[in-house]
């Protein structure tokens, strides 16, 4: 086991490793085989308080510092992570039960965004903007915000703790990171780690492992962070947006999907298969963009099918750290449970199970539906694991009305052999992102990522991120003398 299990099962706060205070542990079990990783005392309210006053203290003089200097330490951290990438990815593949596939992939995105948080230290720019004023010079200054929050999920924990906290910290802000339970060594401590090693100044990036059953909504409430970023479920964004809109903080939200992958009758089917297979099973299906349901043109539904059924048969399941291995466990016993009740329901309902998935401790094998009642629940909501929804479509015009009937609008694919049509399909499909002839799963550093509906609100990545995490200010020069009317 890695000494990380043991070196960094504490809280981080001002640039101190120190156990928490709470009166209870939250324990990180290893998803496959059970095996107990950590022992974390929970950060209390005062540890969550100590955390954002340490962060308050030291981003005045962060945000002053030349941002060349600044961006020195992400220069060094990218480094730290290449050199510490075989540890890491035992790491995440233990923590996480992600297979060897799922842990390179997370770390090539999270150095992608490390390379891209250089530039955005000096990402900022200012305006000089005309005045109706005679003699006014009118100046507007990107500045940052102070403080951030920053909650992250248990699916892509390096990656997604690190797409908000690496620009937060480069455009001059200090952040307080909460991991989720689950992971919060790959998603919080790890983070801190590596960030310490590179030099970062005690206090600007805190992390607390906790539980909202101790906490409540302290971490949101509290008064110093000006911005929450939190990724995680639809459910949870809507209350973290509640909160912060009655305490006068923006709020970042990255949440659920209920993509779709969209087959046209001219669609390369080999390739779209591939496609489809990967959008659905990446991670054991545990993620965002997934593609949860997978729409087909009726005139080709038979040779997809059959093709698509083959190719899942043949994904291996079992221990992730296993290099063949496809589908590993899911998170914990919950989600496997919850994953047998959708199956069972499907079928109940009237679905035909191509693929009857089983359930043994946290491994859930994939299963492939078709036939699912048009008005079945299970076609609005997000499956967060290895379900596959095969649904039917006549035309081209029944296909963007199954795909936008559903609350959430984050992802989605299309396949076609005419890139203009798949454009044009593209626009009509109510999500933040859409990608014809490729897979419904991508993230790219440079490229605003976000959802439309109850998928979220706001985007990070590229430009987007300056919006996020700085705030504009409007200083005015008069270089001659105003008239005041009295």
């Amino acid at each position: 086991m890695s000494s990380y299990f043991t070196d960094l099962a504490q809280q981080y706060i001002d640039g101190e490793w120190r156990p928490g205070t709470g009166s209870w542990d939250i324990i990180d079990f290893n998803p496959y085989d059970g095996e107990k990783l950590a022992s974390i005392t929970i950060a209390t309210v005062e540890e969550v308080d100590d955390a954002y006053r340490a962060a308050e203290r030291a981003q005045k003089a962060w945000a002053a510092t030349n941002p060349y200097a600044r961006r020195t330490v992400f220069e060094r951290a990218l480094r730290i992570i290449e050199e510490r990438e075989a540890e890491i990815i035992e790491v995440i593949i233990a923590e996480l039960g992600g297979t060897h596939t799922k842990a390179g992939f997370e770390l090539h995105l999270a150095k992608e965004f490390l390379r891209e948080s250089v530039q955005w230290a000096l990402r900022p720019e200012g305006k000089i903007i005309p005045s109706s004023a005679d003699g006014k010079e009118n100046r507007v200054y990107n500045v940052p915000v102070g403080v951030v929050g920053v909650i992250s999920p248990f699916n892509f924990p390096f990656l997604l703790s690190i797409k908000s906290v690496a620009p937060a910290l480069a455009l001059g802000n200090a952040v307080v990171l909460k991991p989720h339970q689950n992971t919060p060594i790959v998603g919080g401590s790890l983070v801190a780690k590596v960030f310490e090693d590179a030099g970062l100044p005690a206090g600007l990036l805190n992390v607390v492992i906790t539980d909202i059953a101790e906490i409540g909504d302290a971490f949101i409430e509290h008064p110093v962070p000006k911005v929450i970023s939190f990724t995680g479920s639809d459910k949870v964004g809507r209350h973290v947006a509640t909160v912060c809109a009655a305490n006068f903080k923006r709020s970042i939200l990255e949440l659920g999907g209920n993509s779709a992958l969209v087959v046209l009758e001219d669609a390369d089917i080999d390739y779209a298969v591939d496609a489809a297979v990967f959008s659905r099973y990446v991670h054991q299906g545990q993620v965002c963009m997934a593609a949860n349901r997978i729409l087909v043109d009726r005139s080709i539904e038979a040779e997809f099918t059959e093709k698509f059924v083959a190719k899942v048969r043949t994904l291996k399941v079992g221990d992730p750290s296993d290099p063949q291995t496809v589908i590993g466990p899911v998170i914990n016993s919950s989600q496997a449970d919850a994953l047998t009740s959708v199956v069972d329901q499907a079928i109940a309902e009237g679905a035909t199970a191509l693929v009857h998935g089983t359930a043994t401790d946290n491994l859930v094998s994939p299963s492939v539906l078709t036939g699912l009642p048009a008005e079945s629940s299970l076609l609005q909501q997000e499956i967060f694991g290895p379900v596959a929804i095969l649904v039917p479509f006549d035309g081209e015009e029944e296909a963007v009305r199954i795909a936008n009937d559903t609350p959430y609008g984050l992802s989605g694919a299309v396949h076609t052999a005419d890139v203009e049509r798949g454009v044009a399909f593209a626009k009509q499909i109510d999500t933040g992102m859409f990608h014809v002839n490729d897979g419904t799963v991508h993230d790219e550093p440079i490229v605003a990522f976000g959802g439309e509906k109850n998928s979220g609100i706001g985007r990070l990545n590229g430009d987007a991120v300056v919006d996020a995490f700085t705030t504009l200010k409007w200083i005015s020069v008069q270089h001659g003398r105003s008239f005041f009317p009295f």
